[in-house]
């Protein structure tokens, strides 16, 4: 489309995903928000980003959170304007073509589906932390049959499960906060003060080197808040709601990294919890250091929670994903049905299906289990950058149509969505030459796209362009 947005385009355009039921309330949103970007990679993978970057760790989650604000602006102020279940990648596919908005949400859902793969076994393996003797997959099926089944109700249901999911987390981390301060400050027990931040080589350990691959790690920890833009198709009152949740939502993870990590420098050395091989959360340490004996057990729980936060948020982002591929006509048809409670269970089961295989793949094979989590790597990156391309055609396309002024607008447009595209460009090359961990995202991820890319165009696009021309015909005649 090269001309402006007109309302009949945009009426037809929400409606092809029409159906789904608005329930989620302003509240949900920014807990399932809050649920979606604070998983185990904060109480457990924390450790691998100090490891790379000593105390300068802080650094590298202020350039991480800076690139997930500049995205979270843009894609909320085409959330308002479109709220639709496809949200990212039918933003992808009105501003940047089809191949945009086909290989980017095959590329998500994909994504999502390994993720909660792993998520499922995760759960499995807390579990025997309490029952040493039932099989890590019996926790994995029970959980996993659970979670589908609230999937399946209506979203209302959905939503509320997934908020006390979130609010688990979010009191785990404000305790976290508060004994870590206390310990910091020295009230009610010698202060640690802020000595560890310059002890063991400085601040800036592995210099400025450390700190930008100590940004590829931080930056997965913000992956999930575009949960709020898939919401967008559910949400009571979307054009309140999704701005609303945005801004909380940011401030708030913002302030609980940011606190979360300076305190875990401040209390633990950083040679202590930064690790390349996990052994115990930083989290631990400091509850350790407390003298919270239980400080195990208690984190244990938590990230129980967000495995199980993380596997309910995404099965509903694969199944919305998966939904929404269908009513644009790139996968089958019946994926896009919606049961009585609006919602898409034949789209909810085909992830499902998937996410039993990824959990079967990463029990059976950890190694082949790390490269398909090549494509987790690479696709939430690779929709973020589309996200931001698309946002730089959104704005001049709506105000060129006559578009109506939005109540959330990203600000300094554009020059900090170009910002954004570089910074993630960089990390994506930076992933792909990087030999020991890193480029096995641009092994799986580069064939990937190219599959897909074949599929589209051997596929998709001949037969959408014989649609339209028979439509075009039909309405000429």
């Amino acid at each position: 489309m090269t001309g402006g947005i007109h309302v009949k385009e945009k009426d037809s355009f929400i409606e092809r995903e029409s159906g789904l039921h608005r329930g989620l309330s302003k509240n949900q949103l920014t807990m399932i928000g809050l649920g979606g970007a604070i998983g185990t990679g904060l109480f457990m993978g924390s450790a691998i980003a100090i490891n790379y970057a000593g105390p300068a760790v802080i650094l590298s989650y202020v350039i991480a959170a800076f690139i997930a604000v500049i995205m979270m602006f843009s894609l909320s102020e085409m959330a308002v304007a479109h709220p639709t279940a496809g949200s990212f990648g039918v933003y992808a596919e009105k501003y940047l073509g089809g191949w945009a908005g086909f290989t980017s949400r095959w590329t998500y859902w994909a994504a999502q589906v390994i993720a909660v793969g792993g998520e499922a076994v995760a759960v499995g393996i807390y579990m025997t932390y309490w029952f040493p003797d039932i099989p890590v997959w019996v926790w994995t099926l029970g959980f996993g049959a659970a979670l589908i089944f609230v999937n399946s109700r209506s979203v209302e249901n959905f939503g509320s499960i997934e908020y006390w999911f979130a609010m688990i987390k979010v009191v785990a981390i404000i305790a976290f906060i508060i004994f870590g301060m206390a310990v910091v400050l020295g009230i009610g027990t010698p202060a640690v003060g802020f000595e560890n931040f310059t002890k063991h080589d400085g601040f800036l350990p592995h210099g400025f080197g450390g700190v930008w691959m100590a940004v590829l790690m931080a930056i997965f920890s913000f992956v999930g808040v575009e949960v709020i833009a898939v919401t967008a198709g559910e949400a009571k009152d979307p054009r309140s709601a999704v701005p609303r949740a945005m801004r909380t939502m940011v401030v708030r993870l913002i302030v609980f990294y940011f606190l979360a990590m300076g305190i875990m420098i401040a209390v633990v050395p950083w040679i202590n919890a930064g690790a390349k091989e996990i052994a115990q959360s930083p989290f631990v340490l400091v509850f350790n250091h407390v003298g919270i004996s239980a400080a195990a057990g208690i984190m244990n729980f938590v990230v129980l929670t967000a495995a199980l936060s993380s596997m309910n948020t995404n099965l509903y982002m694969t199944s919305r994903m998966m939904f929404s591929l269908s009513r644009s006509r790139y996968a089958p048809q019946a994926l896009g049905k919606l049961n009585k409670d609006g919602t898409p269970v034949n789209a909810l089961l085909l992830s499902s299906v998937g996410v039993a295989l990824a959990a079967l793949i990463s029990k059976i094979s950890p190694l082949a289990y790390n490269y398909l989590f090549g494509i987790a790597l690479f696709g939430a990156l690779f929709v973020w950058l589309l996200t931001l391309l698309a946002h730089l055609r959104f704005r001049k396309q709506w105000e060129q149509g006559g578009g109506e002024r939005l109540p959330v607008r990203a600000p300094l447009f554009p020059v900090l969505q170009i910002v954004g595209i570089v910074l993630i460009a960089a990390i994506l090359i930076t992933m792909g030459l990087d030999t020991e961990f890193w480029n096995v995202s641009w092994i799986i991820g580069v064939p990937w796209l190219a599959f897909l890319t074949l599929i589209y165009y051997a596929k998709y696009r001949k037969k959408l362009s014989h649609e339209k021309e028979d439509r075009s015909g039909k309405t000429a005649s």
